[in-house]
């Protein structure tokens, strides 16, 4: 059976088909498991924007409250991880992940080489991305390239509710350590999921939309902003690919290169600051790896260099949207 439900919702599908399928699976976050009987609450809070509702009451001390200390709890995961103790591990925001990086760079993302391929890091750690919601600078960032950037992680950021229960689900199965990045601005948007459980494999893009002049790539909270953009160059007689990465390490730059090679136009956008992002990244491997199938100069979108702003008029203008696209689109056309 397949229904239409948030983003949001397919996320905590999916950790509430995984805790029942495996009785050891542990979730840590903050507020994951507050809020009973304050002020006449009868259920948690769920978290900071409610993923994890409902989860306590049904698995109890699978879901473990954590205080605002990122590095002392998603230290805890990993220990708990290595151990035996699959871990969800929820950091609130991907701003905040400054706080534990050195248990991800140094710990997790290490010990399995460290070990010589002998140890398992089933770790999980969720965090929201993005802007959108006017959560200011220090909520608001996508700091995704941070993390494709140290072996040993995988990163992984849905643009649909039915590839993040998927994604999801993969994720916590993969023996990890994965950093599941969800676009916040896009929790309420729907989609069609499988009520069963299901896996998206990692390393695969899905091409959100057949083309032939000119290939975007993307992924996260830019995919459905690339799809306005293509259906807003249709209108021009210009027929726009857009692939959707999903998964950013391992990155399917197999697909990606398919379709440039189909095309020979490639526009690469990110919601990230516009230095050594996802989107420069593409370009220099396409570049590199088929610089003749390209007819023209890549283009690139991406935020600007400065802080989101508080400011709702100026977080607007901030955030690339389709108008930003399809100006890249038409710099590559004859």
């Amino acid at each position: 059976m397949t229904r239409h439900i948030s983003l949001k919702s397919a996320i905590n599908e999916a950790l509430d088909q995984e805790m029942a399928r495996d009785p050891k699976l542990l979730i840590f976050g903050q507020d994951t498991a507050g809020g009973v009987d304050a002020g006449g609450e009868t259920d948690t809070w769920g978290g900071v924007l409610g993923v994890t509702k409902g989860l306590y009451t049904k698995y109890g001390d699978q879901v473990i409250d954590a205080p605002p200390t990122e590095m002392a709890y998603v230290g805890a995961a990993i220990g708990a991880a290595l151990s035996g103790f699959p871990v969800v591990a929820e950091v609130p925001f991907i701003d905040f992940m400054g706080v534990c990086f050195d248990q991800l760079l140094n710990q997790a993302a290490k010990m399995r080489y460290m070990f010589g391929g002998t140890a398992e890091i089933p770790l999980v750690v969720r965090t929201m991305v993005g802007a959108g919601i006017n959560g200011a600078a220090q909520h608001s960032q996508m700091l995704t390239a941070m993390f494709t950037h140290v072996p040993g992680l995988k990163v992984v950021c849905p643009s649909t509710p039915h590839d993040a229960k998927g994604l999801m689900i993969e994720a916590i199965r993969d023996r990890g350590p994965v950093i599941f990045c969800e676009p916040k601005y896009l929790y309420e948007t729907t989609g069609p999921v499988p009520a069963h459980p299901y896996a998206v494999p990692f390393g695969q893009a899905h091409r959100a939309r057949e083309g032939r002049d000119v290939s975007i790539v993307t992924y996260g909270p830019m995919v459905p902003r690339a799809l306005e953009a293509a259906a807003g160059l249709a209108e021009k007689g210009i027929d726009a690919e857009v692939i959707d990465l999903r998964t950013l390490s391992p990155l399917d730059i197999a697909s990606v290169l398919k379709s440039v090679q189909k095309t020979g136009r490639l526009v690469a956008a990110d919601e990230a600051h516009p230095r050594c992002n996802i989107a420069t990244d593409i370009v220099a491997q396409v570049t590199g790896q088929c610089f003749t199938s390209l007819e023209t100069a890549p283009q690139m979108v991406s935020a600007p260099h400065t802080p989101v702003p508080f400011s709702p008029v100026l977080e607007k203008a901030y955030i690339p949207d389709e108008e930003q696209i399809m100006a890249a689109v038409m710099k590559t056309m004859p």
